[in-house]
């Protein structure tokens, strides 16, 4: 989601530590917060990463931090000062309404230091991704039971939804290609029905091809797959940027969307690569024209009218999902404003 979230667990109490680093874990979080007291007695519990607190000192996989609880003006010229200085810097206030945030986070741009705020709802912490626009580097979420985990999980569900406008295209042009090679994309997720990846041969406008969850007389599902397209296509991944389908790799996270502009991020499991028939599909939305070239199989479907239809029944004429970017276009991924055009 671009922002930093670590879980906070030393100040919870002795008997419910290990608990709740268990649960953190499992609900996807990597970096936790603890006292040098409990990182023998929890590094067993999986891989992630161990931030360790003496005092308001903090160390993580090499680098420095500092933790700072703002009280009083020499609190935060004490924070100020520390801009370019350390790898981190985590403030806590028992009330941000007397501490100048905007004055922090401006201070902080532009500094390689990263600046976290101590939080305990998902309120604050969107208050604070949000304030000046760029808002903090990311948020500590001091844990003391499980309320407040559940609290962490939903900032995290919240801020990773993109709004990702679907519209419809007009299917202007089919033609069936020779063969050429085509990537599945299998994920560590089982998809529903009505959700796909996004793949095109612009990065400026992706079409929503379908996963395999739908039934057909050739083949069983397998709703933890993607048939993509064919190699050169890009790709949205989950922090939207754009990869080459060729370039995936397992652990990669990459979007998955729906035609009700619902997304969520999904982890590859495998990628494979196999020559086969391909056929391209052209759409045009707006005044603007995109094509992907996909394998020419009944088991590949685009969305057409919000329901899943495969290539070999869609006609010129019809309408297909499709997102349309602002950007203009993309360099090693990331979206620039430069006159590019892909045709």
């Amino acid at each position: 989601m671009g922002k930093t979230v670590w879980i906070r667990v030393d100040r919870a109490p002795q008997s419910r530590r290990k608990e709740l680093t268990r649960t953190a874990l499992e609900q996807g979080f990597r970096e936790m917060i603890m006292g040098p007291e409990d990182c023998k007695k929890l590094r067993s519990l999986g891989k992630y990463s161990q931030i360790v607190i003496r005092g308001d000192e903090l160390r993580i996989d090499g680098k420095t931090g500092k933790f700072i609880t703002m009280d009083s003006k020499t609190d935060v010229d004490r924070a100020l000062a520390l801009a370019g200085k350390a790898d981190y810097v985590v403030v806590a206030a028992r009330d941000w309404k007397i501490i100048p945030l905007e004055g922090l986070i401006a201070e902080y741009q532009g500094a390689r230091t990263k600046l976290l705020a101590q939080v305990t709802s998902a309120a604050d912490a969107m208050v604070f991704f949000e304030t000046l626009e760029k808002g903090v580097d990311g948020v500590v979420f001091d844990v003391r039971d499980s309320s407040e985990l559940d609290e962490a999980v939903k900032l995290v569900a919240r801020a990773r939804r993109i709004d990702l406008p679907i519209v419809q295209g007009k299917v202007v042009k089919i033609a069936s290609l020779g063969s050429g090679d085509r990537v599945c994309v299998d994920t560590c997720s089982m998809f529903c029905i009505g959700e796909g990846m996004l793949i095109g041969s612009q990065s400026s406008g992706m079409f929503l091809v379908h996963s395999e969850t739908k039934r057909n007389q050739y083949a069983a599902p397998r709703p933890f797959r993607v048939n993509a397209g064919a190699v050169h296509s890009y790709i949205l991944m989950a922090d939207r940027t754009t990869k080459y389908l060729s370039e995936l790799n397992a652990g990669d996270e990459v979007l998955a969307a729906d035609i009700a502009n619902q997304t969520r991020n999904v982890v590859v499991g495998r990628v494979k690569i196999e020559k086969r028939p391909l056929v391209l599909v052209e759409a045009e939305a707006g005044s603007r024209r995109f094509n992907v070239i996909l394998q020419n199989a009944e088991t590949v479907c685009l969305v057409s009218d919000g329901s899943p239809v495969s290539i070999v029944d869609i006609k010129v004429g019809d309408s297909v999902a499709v997102w349309v970017s602002e950007g203009a276009g993309r360099h090693f991924g990331r979206s620039i404003k430069e006159n590019i055009l892909e045709k």
